[in-house]
């Protein structure tokens, strides 16, 4: 069994996501595969984050991968959270998710059947099939291909009520049925993916499962079974059995005692220890957090405290989180603070400074940077 350290581990990854050193030839669609999808809750925090890791590239660049040349697809992914997926990788994924196991059940007076869900996912397909709604315009497509049950406002959301039948969203867009489409100003829309997407085809769990673990430990790994579960929010035994039948297909290692998976054949590490300073997105550090990286790694010493309790942009130096940062925009100006937890050296602090020159040309702003306390909390 190979052997690897923790910094060897943290190198592997840092690199294949591309930010020990930027790609020069990777299109923004070959970076979200290499991540296995990227959270965009905040739609302009996952542009950062795949632009980031190309070189030149800036948020204009990602916004064409999905709305024009639509080589990226922002939906529902792992956890039933919004995420940007490579539309070639779609049919994994919708073969994938659609075969978890169910999670959780609503609270009783709210909850839907499973029949009543089939026929909300197969209103909101129908309504977005030749359309791009706003969240206001599927309330009344829903309603009427289904019925007033549907539209019952008994969600509490945002200290408001929503329709019921608003809880089969992320089930709709995990099935391949609803996505996310331009804005219409300030307004966000969805469409049905098989509008841009002709020849999508849900692919059979059977070939979906392996290729999404493949997928994962190439990003992730070595990870365990319980990390896959958590990063997919889907039980630990369900986990430990998928592993099992894909035996002949990967390969333990130990790092620093803990046995772990990786596809078989793929034990490289790079050669020098994880170096450099990155500052990240928002949610960007939950590919290392939720997709594998132990907390106590990843978050030393102070920053166990101060910044994995909430979902702050971090600052990232030799691969693991030493502070936070924040920006503010007025229009051309961005405003850049940035909390470091250790000692930067002289060299650290000129990477830094290009570190927030680059964020500015990604969100096409003029940048200055201050040194201090991050006053404001995290993002939820």
């Amino acid at each position: 069994m190979q052997r690897m350290n923790w910094d060897e581990v943290c190198a592997r990854r840092l690199e294949r996501h591309a930010l020990t050193v930027p790609s020069k030839e990777a299109r923004p669609s070959d970076i979200v595969a290499a991540m296995a999808g990227v959270h965009a809750q905040v739609l302009t925090a996952a542009e950062l984050g795949i632009a980031q890791r190309i070189e030149g590239a800036t948020r204009v660049d990602v916004r064409k991968a999905l709305w024009e040349d639509r080589s990226l697809v922002k939906t529902h992914g792992p956890r039933g959270t919004v995420h940007v997926l490579p539309a070639r990788d779609l049919g994994m994924w919708i073969g994938a998710l659609t075969s978890l196991p169910p999670a959780g059940q609503s609270a009783p007076g709210l909850r839907m059947t499973p029949e009543q869900t089939d026929e909300v996912v197969e209103a909101i397909g129908d309504a977005l099939r030749d359309a791009e709604l706003t969240i206001d315009e599927l309330d009344d497509a829903v309603r009427v291909r289904t019925g007033p049950w549907a539209a019952e406002m008994v969600m509490p959301a945002f200290q408001g009520m929503w329709p019921r039948w608003r809880q089969a969203l992320h089930e709709a867009g995990i099935r391949g049925v609803m996505c996310s489409a331009p804005n219409r100003g300030r307004k966000v829309t969805y469409t049905n993916p098989h509008r841009w997407l002709p020849d999508l085809e849900p692919m059979d769990a059977a070939e979906a499962l392996p290729r999404l673990v493949h997928q994962y430990l190439n990003a992730y790994g070595p990870a365990t079974p319980k990390r896959f579960a958590h990063w997919l929010n889907a039980p630990v035994t369900w986990a430990n059995e998928v592993f099992a039948s894909m035996a002949g297909e990967l390969e333990q290692v130990d790092v620093e005692g803990s046995v772990e998976w990786v596809t078989a054949g793929d034990t490289a590490v790079p050669s020098d220890p994880p170096r450099g300073v990155r500052l990240l997105p928002y949610f960007d550090t939950y590919a290392y957090r939720v997709g594998n990286q132990p907390p106590q790694i990843l978050y030393p010493g102070e920053a166990a405290d101060r910044v994995l309790p909430a979902n702050f942009q971090v600052l990232l130096v030799d691969g693991v989180v030493a502070g936070l940062w924040h920006q503010r925009r007025s229009g051309r100006r961005l405003t850049v603070t940035v909390e470091p937890l250790v000692t930067l050296s002289p060299g650290q602090l000129a990477d830094l400074d290009a570190q927030v020159e680059r964020v500015g040309e990604i969100l096409e702003a003029e940048p200055e940077m201050t040194i201090g306390k991050v006053t404001v909390g995290g993002h939820a």
